[in-house]
C-alpha cells in the first residue's frame, strides 16, 4: 500500500477511529506495548493479549488460516478490536519472533 492510498483511507475514518490509528502509529514507535504481555510461566513466556491466554502467535496463524478479524472477535469473545490491532502491530514489529513461535508450536 502507497502513502498516498493510506491518506485516502485513513481519510475516511471515523474520529474515534483516527484516534485509535493514531494510538497505534505511536505505539510501534515507541515499542510500547500496551495491550501485550509477557509473562515468564504464563503461556511459555510468548506475547499475549493482555490478562489473556491468548497469543499473538495464535492469532497470526489463524489469519494465516484464512480466518477474518471478525472470525477472530467470534471465536474469543474476550478480546477486542483494539485488542486485534495491538496484536497485528506487535507481531509485524516482531515478525522473526512470532514466526518461530508458529514453528515450535507446529513441532509441538
Amino acid at each position: 500500500m502507497t502513502l498516498k492510498e493510506l491518506k485516502q483511507q485513513l481519510l475516511t475514518l471515523t474520529s474515534d477511529e483516527k484516534l485509535q490509528a493514531i494510538y497505534l502509529l505511536a505505539q510501534s514507535l515507541g515499542n510500547n506495548w500496551q495491550g501485550i504481555e509477557k509473562t515468564p510461566r504464563v503461556c511459555g513466556g510468548e506475547p499475549r493479549i493482555a490478562k489473556t491466554r491468548i497469543t499473538v502467535w495464535v492469532l497470526v496463524e489463524a489469519r494465516h488460516l484464512g480466518y477474518s478479524d471478525a472470525d477472530l472477535l467470534t471465536s474469543y469473545p474476550t478480546i477486542t478490536v483494539t485488542d486485534l490491532a495491538n496484536a497485528w502491530v506487535y507481531a509485524e514489529a516482531h515478525l522473526n519472533e512470532i514466526e518461530l513461535a508458529i514453528e515450535r508450536n507446529e513441532v509441538a
